[in-house]
């Protein structure tokens, strides 16, 4: 099973931001497991924290500002998709002063020092939220975010920009592990149409061509071009020489689409939960980004506790044969068909409701519902697999209930539905008692759910 990481220590950068100007330092700390990312101001009184989450998202005009209670902290994509592309799962990240610093446009110095310091596994497993249906967002602009089922996180983005110096590019990241080398080290870009508007709106005040790729593709006077550049502070240029005119050449030919890559997994890392699934982006930018990460929490919401994947052309890693070796309930009351996965703290168990089942003769005939009490008792003797699994010798143990708490209710059982149980270890057995919380689904919604305290006993 995954476990759930973050920093082996604390690192710093420094650098001025993009759109104050301002001389700023970025920390990046440990954080306890469940914390999520966390950003803190620590130039304020009071040092407030902001969650950082989708729905603390207040403004994209040109980069991603997140708020909370008046406080603000913006352009912090890079740092948040260096994280999320790393693998890391909790960090509290400490600035002191109103945005992340923009170093040099992309996000490999944040990935340097994450390697640098080093990254340490924690005890609390990796809460994955896998896709198992399309979901897609779409703009009046004609820009549309996409994901789709896949085994892993994977992104492809398709940009538009109508300019000869850069029209449609495309770029995709297939595995998450190339970050560094792909994505991480593509810097932000602007056009110089772009930069005066960008200057009245008091914006990009620390932007210079040590921090983004500048493209000059439509000409302005020389006078136009003299005055810009008496703004950013930077030497004239021939106003009929067009093209990229910063300093540093182009890392790849697609280098602004592969920023945009940069852009959307920082925007992601706002959803809270890493994903498994394939995004297809097209004309993406913040606003639709954070539409879309809205829009993935809202679903993440509906469906907290996932159903587990069931394939019936897989073979199971316990048949009916096996069961009926560890447990000794028998015909009408054995209860869990097979087992599909069987890990160190949780196990996957099925059961096919037939209209053949002898409860139904009494229980509701004319309208078979599945008694609830028999719903719990599956569960259990599901987590009763389970805790035998951890034992020498399982043939010679029983398992008895001790206590059901928690228990819910939210659909009823019918014949001709598959039942899948998840049940998961809450605490290491001890003294021969564990407990134990079991979900059941029927495709994918929890039908019901409970925890309960249980007993090995060695036969007699």
């Amino acid at each position: 099973m995954n476990k759930q990481k973050t920093l082996k220590g604390s690192f710093s950068l420094f650098g001025k931001g993009l759109h104050t100007g301002l001389n700023l330092t970025v920390t990046f700390n440990p954080a306890p497991e469940n914390t999520g990312y966390k950003i803190q101001r620590i130039d304020l009184e009071g040092q407030p924290v902001i969650d950082a989450v989708a729905e603390h998202v207040t403004d994209t005009q040109r980069g991603t500002v997140l708020c909370h209670k008046d406080v603000r902290v913006s352009t912090v994509e890079h740092g948040l998709a260096a994280l999320y592309a790393m693998g890391i799962d909790n960090c509290l990240i400490q600035v002191n002063g109103p945005e992340f610093p923009i170093l040099d446009g992309s996000a490999i110095l944040y990935v340097e020092r994450i390697k640098q310091v080093g990254i340490v596994e924690q005890n609390a497993p990796k809460d994955y939220y896998i896709i198992r249906h399309k979901i897609e967002v779409k703009d009046d602009n004609g820009s549309c975010i996409t994901i789709l089922p896949d085994e892993e996180f994977s992104i492809t983005a398709m940009c538009s920009f109508e300019s000869k110096f850069i029209n449609s590019q495309f770029a995709t990241l297939d595995n998450i592990s190339n970050f560094e080398e792909e994505v991480a080290p593509a810097r932000t870009f602007v056009f110089v149409r772009d930069i005066e508007p960008l200057l009245h709106a008091n914006l990009i005040k620390g932007g210079d061509m040590d921090n983004a790729i500048v493209i000059y593709e439509k000409q302005i006077s020389q006078e136009q071009l003299d005055k810009l550049a008496d703004l950013l502070k930077v030497p004239h240029m021939d106003a009929t020489k067009m093209g990229y005119i910063q300093p540093k050449p182009l890392q790849w030919e697609n280098e602004c689409t592969r920023h945009k890559l940069l852009d959307i997994i920082g925007d992601m890392a706002l959803i809270g939960k890493p994903i498994k699934g394939r995004i297809i982006a097209t004309r993406p930018g913040h606003t639709v980004n954070n539409q879309f990460a809205r829009l993935m929490r809202r679903e993440i919401r509906k469906h907290e506790i996932q159903a587990p994947i069931y394939d019936p052309n897989e073979a199971p890693l316990m048949d009916n044969n096996r069961i009926r070796e560890l447990l000794p309930h028998r015909y009408p009351m054995q209860l869990v068909d097979k087992v599909i996965e069987l890990g160190a703290n949780y196990i996957v168990g099925v059961k096919n409701v037939t209209a053949n089942e002898p409860f139904f003769q009494g229980h509701f005939p004319q309208e078979p519902v599945m008694p609830g009490v028999l719903m719990i008792e599956a569960m259990a003797q599901c987590g009763g697999l389970l805790v035998l699994n951890t034992v020498e010798e399982p043939e010679r143990w029983s398992t008895y209930f001790m206590k059901i708490d928690g228990v819910k209710f939210r659909q009823k059982i019918i014949p001709g539905d598959t039942l899948l149980f998840r049940v998961e270890l809450l605490h290491p057995l001890q003294h021969g008692i564990s407990s134990m919380r079991g979900y059941m689904f029927v495709g994918d919604h929890v039908v019901a759910e409970a925890t309960f305290t249980a007993q090995i006993v060695k036969n007699k």
